[in-house]
């Protein structure tokens, strides 16, 4: 029976992330060919509080409720041709920040070791979406990243470090 409560328990959780992602998306402020909006902080959550299989199926859910045409992306856009777009290899980039920050999470409890796997998960959505920029752009490498990678460095360590501080706070209250 314990089992199949934490099952339950990670289903909901994963859900709950899913949703959170869709509504932070639309937090935003539309700057440049990629929007600034806080779906990020969504991906690293979900890494934080859940584990592997779970962290990538609720991104994996984010991903295709959006494919399917539910407005879930930046903006209250969605559709096949969003993540065949210029932005679309960030949106799919979450998946990797929330595995390989969830990789971390459950190897360890090390605040450092998850802020380390969580800019690694973020270095690879970057390299990810500014390659597939510049597929669908046919901008340069120097001019893509000026636009897509630069200004949000700061920005998103900063969403990094917020979930780092609202897992744990989140964690201690999912134990009860």
């Amino acid at each position: 029976m314990e089992h199949t409560a934490k099952k339950t328990r990670e289903l909901v959780l994963a859900s709950l992330l899913t949703a959170a992602t869709a509504v932070l998306a639309q937090i935003m402020l539309p700057i440049g060919p990629v929007p600034f909006n806080l779906a990020v902080l969504g991906a690293y959550l979900a890494g934080c509080l859940l584990e592997p299989v779970w962290a990538l199926a609720s991104m994996a859910a984010y991903l295709l409720l959006g494919a399917f045409g539910l407005p879930v992306f930046a903006g209250f856009s969605g559709g096949p041709a969003i993540l065949a777009g210029p932005t679309g290899g960030y949106i799919v980039g979450y998946l990797l920040i929330a595995l390989f920050t969830a990789l971390a999470a459950k190897h360890g409890k090390d605040p450092l070791w998850t802020a380390a796997a969580m800019a690694a998960g973020l270095l690879a959505c970057y390299a990810l979406g500014t390659g597939w920029f510049m597929i669908v752009t046919g901008r340069s490498l120097p001019e893509s990243l000026a636009l897509c990678v630069l200004p949000f460095v700061i920005p998103d360590a900063c969403k990094a470090a917020a979930a780092l501080l609202l897992s744990r706070a989140m964690r201690a209250r999912l134990r009860r």
